[in-house]
């Protein structure tokens, strides 16, 4: 019994560092910012933040820094941004 758990810990170990195996397909997350804490979540393709600037514009910095934390286990579409889709058309 204790040789596999050992097993599962070293495979693990090996799991951590390869953080492009995990692909996230929705995540929340309370992020402390400089002045307010916000929640922010990814659900079905879509961004979501309570800040501010988010409800103008539909990105934010705070999601902008998730996915600079996370670019190898967010999908492709949650690594684009609203600015960059318009600035294509």
């Amino acid at each position: 019994m204790r040789s596999s758990l050992i097993g599962k810990i070293e495979k693990a170990r090996i799991y951590a560092r390869e953080p492009q195996r995990v692909t996230f397909s929705s995540l929340a997350a309370d992020f402390r910012g400089e002045h307010n804490s916000h929640k922010l979540d990814y659900h079905e393709g879509k961004w979501h933040c309570t800040c501010q600037f988010f409800s103008q514009w539909g990105i934010c910095s705070h999601i902008m820094a998730l996915q600079q934390m996370l670019p190898q286990m967010l999908p492709p579409e949650a690594l684009a941004s609203p600015m960059t889709e318009s600035a294509r058309r």
